[in-house]
């Protein structure tokens, strides 16, 4: 009796079942411990700071489904879908650094090299924030598990359930790694339309390589196509003439430079008058890559268009060669020239400044003729870079030229002067290359009397754009007063195709 009332004392054993709950529950604490406390952790303090390109960025992760998103407050964010997984990478550009922008800006090299800086940043704090996130969540998850349960292997036990979630986690943003979803990003807020801009940009820089590669073999065959103009008639019969170069609105582009320097050296001119925009936006990277112009082997008379800054043209001023017009005058190869830049800076066409204030061109024009009725004798050539500041200089000088409508036209003024106006030698720069096809790459050699400074002739030399790759030059012979005028061109040369 006494054996059976000590079997009643103890009672039922457990069912399997229920220990099987129990430890299962155990373990399920553990987990969400140990998650939880990682988790907090990384929310908490796995943070990096760090300098992207001239920007002062932050890095982290967050609960999300995969792929990187890059804020830039207030404009709004990015976001690549880029590898899966339950963490998101946050990237937060907080403000520009003024020191590294502006050692980024002045130094060419640097600049050419921005999108190598910044990949290889990015790569060094993402590293960065993998190891800080990983290291956060072992600690938050141990101490976590440490704190609430209370036992010497709980710690242990959450180190290694944080562990295999990060290695999970980090095997499939490996597997599901997609780098080509990075040209593929979507915007919000204000950068909704960024997506235009920078499909502009990609298509710039691969039209640009077809571009030079069909301009290179043209502009290196100037001299076969000068051979053409022997069935031209000559420039001025039996005179002493001098040649002068005009080029106008070159905006940077490699293949104008390459052009004003074979035209210079194979039709032999004395001389390179520019009417401006040399540059695009007249910043200091711009600056240091137009000293080229001082290389060459003749005299370069410039006066600054809209585009260039007044650096710009104290750069240019530096050069040996160089002789900068501001309603001033200088003598070139016997010839006298005036000039005076455009009063504009307005390298920003999207702002609407670009054509506003004619009144401020007119001035600029009788500020020039002011310049030109003080002179001895009246210059040959007067130079400006807009057209309209040339009316007030009709019948005070005989020859102007000028630029900045990228299209070339030739007029006589109400009395009797003649404007012309050049394409551009540089094809309207890089912009040009968002249209369907870039404007033609102009500039015109001028045969002037070397006694009278009369224009006798003139050759105008276009190199076609991409999908257009025809050289050609065109002689105009300009009546003298006595003669009959005539009513047709000479026949253009066509150069190399």
């Amino acid at each position: 009796m006494a054996s059976l009332h000590r079997v009643s004392e103890i009672g039922p054993s457990p069912s399997p079942w229920q220990g099987r709950a129990r430890t299962a529950g155990r373990w399920a604490s553990r987990v969400a411990l140990a998650l939880g406390g990682a988790l907090a952790a990384v929310l908490l303090f796995a943070r990096v700071s760090a300098p992207i390109g001239p920007f002062d960025a932050t890095l982290s992760f967050r609960p999300a489904g995969g792929g990187a998103e890059v804020s830039v407050a207030p404009l709004g964010e990015l976001a690549v879908d880029v590898y899966d997984g339950p963490l998101r990478l946050d990237v937060s550009l907080q403000r520009v650094d003024q020191e590294r922008a502006r050692a980024l800006a002045t130094d060419p090299v640097r600049l050419a090299g921005v999108v190598d800086q910044v990949t290889d940043d990015l790569r060094s704090a993402v590293v960065r924030l993998i190891w800080l996130t990983a290291l956060t969540a072992l600690a938050g998850g141990a101490l976590t598990s440490w704190a609430v349960l209370r036992r010497r292997r709980e710690p242990v036990i959450a180190l290694g359930l944080t562990t295999a979630v990060l290695a999970i986690t980090g095997g499939i943003g490996v597997a599901t790694w997609r780098p080509e979803a990075l040209s593929q990003p979507t915007y919000t807020g204000l950068l909704t339309n960024a997506s235009s801009l920078i499909g502009s940009a990609e298509d710039i820089v691969a039209r640009f390589d077809a571009y030079r590669a069909s301009l290179e073999d043209l502009v290196g065959n100037v001299g076969t196509l000068y051979s053409a103009l022997s069935a031209l008639p000559a420039p001025a019969a039996g005179e002493d003439t001098v040649a002068l170069l005009h080029v106008s609105d070159l905006h940077l582009n490699p293949a104008g430079f390459d052009l004003v320097r074979q035209v210079s050296q194979k039709f032999g001119v004395e001389a390179i008058l520019d009417t401006g925009d040399i540059t695009d936006w007249g910043s200091e990277p711009e600056n240091r890559l137009i000293t080229s112009v001082g290389d060459l082997d003749v005299p370069y008379v410039y006066i600054r268009g809209n585009h260039d800054s007044a650096t710009t043209a104290g750069l240019l001023a530096l050069q040996p060669n160089v002789t900068v017009l501001d309603d001033s005058a200088v003598t070139v190869a016997g010839i006298q020239v005036v000039g005076a830049p455009d009063p504009r800076f307005t390298p920003d066409k999207s702002t609407g400044d670009d054509d506003a204030g004619d009144d401020v061109l007119i001035e600029s024009g009788e500020e020039l003729a002011d310049v030109v009725a003080e002179l001895a004798a009246p210059p040959a050539i007067a130079l400006v870079h807009d057209p309209k500041q040339a009316p007030p200089l009709d019948g005070a000088v005989p020859l102007v030229l000028a630029g900045h409508t990228h299209s070339r036209k030739v007029t006589e003024l109400d009395d009797g002067t003649r404007l012309m106006v050049q394409g551009s030698t540089g094809g309207a720069g890089l912009r040009a290359l968002e249209g369907e096809y870039p404007k033609p790459l102009t500039c015109t050699v001028l045969y002037l009397d070397r006694s009278t400074g009369l224009l006798r002739a003139y050759d105008d030399i276009t190199l076609g754009g991409l999908g257009e790759t025809e050289v050609t030059v065109q002689r105009t012979v300009v009546p003298r007063s006595d003669e009959v005028p005539a009513d047709a061109p000479a026949a253009p040369a066509s150069g190399p195709r």
